[in-house]
């Protein structure tokens, strides 16, 4: 498969019955946690509102049985955010399952990106009914 932006990839999202989801979003923001120790410039890097990105972070840490980050109120020293070893290992396995799927159907991505219409021309409707 070529390597460039245009490359088809595969998105995974794990559904946790009944509502609860885990995909490359959820994922980005720990990772920005790791880089920034905060929730707040994590969410800004991300372009999500404070709000926004510790609701996230809060629907992680009640999912798994194990908190994926760990967070410390603002005082002298300001507040900040840190990756929990749980944290670190989910960011590892998801990117790994990720990896794997990548993989398995790489010859099936490459069928597809060759039968794509590249150009982006609209096809015509075929002569008769529409459908």
């Amino acid at each position: 498969m070529r390597d460039t932006e245009a490359d088809l990839r595969p998105i995974l999202r794990i559904d946790f019955p009944p509502d609860d989801r885990l995909g490359r979003g959820k994922i980005m923001l720990l990772e920005h946690i790791r880089e920034t120790g905060s929730i707040s410039a994590a969410g800004r890097a991300m372009d999500m509102s404070y709000r926004r990105a510790w609701l996230l972070v809060d629907a992680l840490n009640r999912m798994f049985k194990e908190p994926a980050v760990d967070s410390q109120r603002g005082g002298k020293q300001g507040g900040g955010a840190v990756l929990t070893a749980f944290g670190e290992m989910l960011i590892e396995r998801f990117r790994a399952m990720e990896a794997k799927a990548q993989a398995a159907i790489a010859d099936d991505l490459d069928w597809l990106d060759a039968m794509r219409d590249c150009n982006g021309a609209p096809q015509e409707e075929p002569a008769g009914k529409p459908f």
